[in-house]
């Protein structure tokens, strides 16, 4: 069934399940039915954020199916234990277990790129192929006043109807939260105008503020631990990989992209000219196309 005859964002009403692993607690989401597709979110995220991420990037996300799990520190998985990259690919190795999943295709946004990187490394057998969106691969210089935010975000998200009220106005004026991501103000509209880079992005900007408590713990737990990263990307990683990035990110820079190509010559690299941290969806059809040809080309089993 295709996913465009549902309205956008339709996947990310998907409700979540908690699953008991060998390593501990899960929160995860899971829609469709064909290829397994995991999908990790970035910060601020949640399982809710990975199914945006899979219907934004995938031909037909009800085509392939689509686990979203909360990484460690997100809304309803614990972060304890799970701190670091290599324990989280851990935990989605168990969790695959327990959903008796063998292979899936890892796909990754920003903060997510860590963990991704991780699994493929730690469980090649796992990984029939890797999709890296605007990700952080080496380590990643977080401003000061990115920092200096996350305390003040924790006040804000304590004081009753704050959260609330934060939501409503970024429904009530979209250009100008969507303008905090996207510097030209024509790409931004176009990008809003669009019937489904618009909803998507709009319900991304959206459900930042629907339990940001819960996304804080791990938030912090990313920007602690991007900042060790080494400044050389890992290589040995043998699964097909696709890394997409924009050259004007001002979040995770571009060279991100380029040091991980330099260890994974291989790697196919689609750098999208002056594209931003959101150039998932300021770029979303040219990207859909380049991801369904690098899927189209991986022998990955179905999944019931």
């Amino acid at each position: 069934m295709d996913h465009r005859t549902n309205p956008p964002g339709a996947l990310a009403q998907v409700a979540p399940v908690r699953v008991e692993t060998a390593l501990g607690p899960v929160e995860v989401a899971q829609a469709g039915a064909g290829p397994a597709v995991l999908a990790l979110h970035g910060g601020m995220g949640g399982y809710d954020q990975g199914l945006i991420l899979a219907e934004t990037i995938l031909p037909d996300a009800r085509a392939f199916r689509v686990i979203a799990p909360s990484r460690p520190g997100y809304l309803g998985t614990p972060g304890g234990g799970h701190d670091d990259p290599q324990a989280q690919a851990d935990l989605y190795a168990a969790l695959l277990d327990r959903l008796g999943i063998a292979r899936v295709v890892v796909a990754a946004v920003s903060a997510g790129g860590p963990s991704a990187l991780a699994f493929a490394a730690r469980h090649p057998a796992r990984c029939a192929g890797l999709v890296l969106v605007s990700a952080c691969t080496v380590r990643l210089d977080v401003p000061q006043r990115v920092r200096r935010r996350l305390p003040a975000m924790r006040v804000l998200s304590r004081l009753p109807g704050v959260p609330a009220f934060l939501g409503w106005m970024t429904r009530r004026q979209p250009m100008k939260a969507a303008r905090a991501s996207i510097a030209d103000a024509d790409l931004c509209a176009r990008t809003l105008a669009h019937p489904e880079a618009g909803p998507l992005m709009r319900m991304l900007q959206e459900s930042i503020f629907r339990d940001i408590r819960r996304r804080l713990p791990g938030t912090q737990n990313d920007v602690d631990r991007l900042s060790v990263l080494p400044e050389q990307a890992a290589g040995g990683i043998a699964a097909p990989v696709l890394v997409i990035h924009g050259t004007g990110d001002r979040v995770v820079p571009f060279h991100h992209a380029t040091r991980l190509m330099e260890v994974l010559p291989c790697a196919e690299l689609m750098a999208i000219d002056k594209g931003e941290h959101v150039a998932l969806f300021t770029h979303l059809d040219a990207i859909r196309a380049r991801v369904g040809g690098f899927l189209a080309r991986l022998a990955v089993p179905a999944s019931a």
